[in-house]
């Protein structure tokens, strides 16, 4: 009698997966549901010389990762396939925005695909009145701009091929007293500014079809003195808002069925003189503050429950004259810090055991006063954007080091005092 015949497991590994939703067939069928990094298998085995083919039926709900595929193809060979591989990361950016504070405009511009250099895409769209701030929803569909002396936010649908912008609806979304910045979340569900004239931060949800913006029930949410930037964690749990004349900031938790904002019982987090900007480590565990009052970074620890931060045992780690924007890198492992007086980019590594931020170089940005800086969704590229030469320089950013380099200043299409940049896949 011969002996049965053998099956075999398929499977294989995920990494870099945010939020839920994630689901692989195999061969059209036996869907497999996943609902964290690691190992999975199919339920289902397969004979030896059965063909395997694993794709994604539904990506996850934290539209900043798409999840792709690799080793998913092929035909068992004695023995289990262990070897599929599952990446869930940010897609590249395709297009660029700026805004233009004091001529009222918001610009658009392609990204090259391998060198970074940005070309525009025409002529500027009219924003509200001295825009400063810009964001862009997760899906890549649509822009948001906090115009700071209208008190308002204006929307923006982004042509999916063009990138070109067209307005949302004939009137801007009321915000509170001098937006500042805006989050949105992961999910592309809901929108957050904060308010830096009014203490306050407006919550909004997004219409999934149209972008359109509404304000929800209990907003604005009070933060504290000078609400000036606002972010959430990766997965949209919380939102984080620095108040740059109480120096702290201040820690909300996120409905995830409806948006709105709790403050956490933990006490507000101090941070140093007039913490102007606030970013997360791409894990979610490490949180960064550039102080513009004490030339410095304030590191925190982010308890993974709560959302609350707790400063690292360590003392502040020094900047460059008026530190106004921190950003850090896509892998975690480089942070960066636009210094508007000095006119230089502080960088730092991160520890990816402890969070904490060492030295590592600083830069010229090639520019005057740098107001903003920002790294690509590749993590290859570093932008800074400077308001007084009303330029916008792009680094390269070395892979090993996370040195910069290279600096490619754009001017062309640029008008008065830009702000911010934002990307878009």
């Amino acid at each position: 009698m011969p002996p049965a015949a053998s099956n075999y497991a398929v499977g294989g590994t995920v990494r870099g997966l945010l939020g839920t939703g994630l689901a692989l067939q195999n061969n059209g069928a036996d869907d497999l549901e996943i609902a964290a990094d690691g190992s999975f298998s199919f339920a289902t085995p397969l004979a030896n010389g059965a063909s395997f083919d694993v794709t994604v039926k539904s990506q996850p709900n934290v539209l900043t990762r798409v999840c792709t595929v690799g080793n998913g193809s092929g035909s068992v060979a004695g023995a289990d396939v262990a070897n599929i591989v599952v990446t869930c990361a940010a897609p590249p950016a395709r297009f660029a925005y700026v805004v233009n504070q004091s001529v009222d405009s918001i610009s658009a511009f392609a990204v090259d695909a391998v060198s970074g250099v940005l070309s525009s895409l025409g002529a500027d769209v009219a924003t509200g009145n001295q825009p400063v701030f810009v964001a862009v929803h997760p899906s890549g569909r649509f822009a948001y701009v906090a115009n700071t002396v209208s008190n308002d936010v204006s929307a923006y649908r982004i042509d999916g091929t063009t990138g070109a912008l067209s307005a949302i609806g004939v009137s801007n979304v009321a915000a509170g007293t001098a937006p500042s910045t805006i989050a949105v979340h992961p999910t592309g569900a809901f929108a957050y500014v904060a308010n830096s004239g009014s203490n306050t931060v407006s919550a909004y949800a997004i219409d999934p079809v149209s972008g359109a913006l509404s304000e929800m029930l209990g907003s604005p949410f009070t933060s504290g003195l000078g609400a000036f930037s606002a972010t959430t964690d990766p997965a949209g749990r919380f939102l984080y808002a620095s108040n740059s004349l109480a120096n702290n900031v201040t820690v909300f938790a996120i409905d995830a069925a409806s948006g709105g904002l709790t403050a956490i019982a933990a006490p507000k987090a101090d941070t140093d003189n007039l913490p102007f900007s606030i970013s997360l480590s791409p894990n979610g565990r490490f949180a960064y503050v550039a102080n513009q009052g004490d030339d410095n970074v304030t590191a925190y620890t982010v308890d993974a429950g709560t959302g609350a931060l707790s400063a690292m045992a360590v003392p502040p780690v020094a900047a460059g004259s008026i530190p106004v924007s921190i950003t850090v890198d896509p892998t975690g492992r480089f942070a960066y810090v636009a210094n508007s007086n000095a006119n230089t980019v502080s960088a730092y590594t991160i520890d990816a055991v402890s969070g904490a931020l060492s030295p590592m170089a600083t830069f010229p940005s090639s520019g005057s006063e740098p107001i903003f800086v920002s790294v690509d969704p590749t993590g290859r590229f570093a932008y800074v954007v400077h308001w007084q030469s009303s330029t916008v320089t792009r680094f390269a950013i070395d892979a090993a080091s996370g040195a910069l380099s290279g600096p490619v200043v754009y001017s062309g299409a640029l008008a008065s005092i830009p702000r911010a940049i934002a990307f878009s896949r």
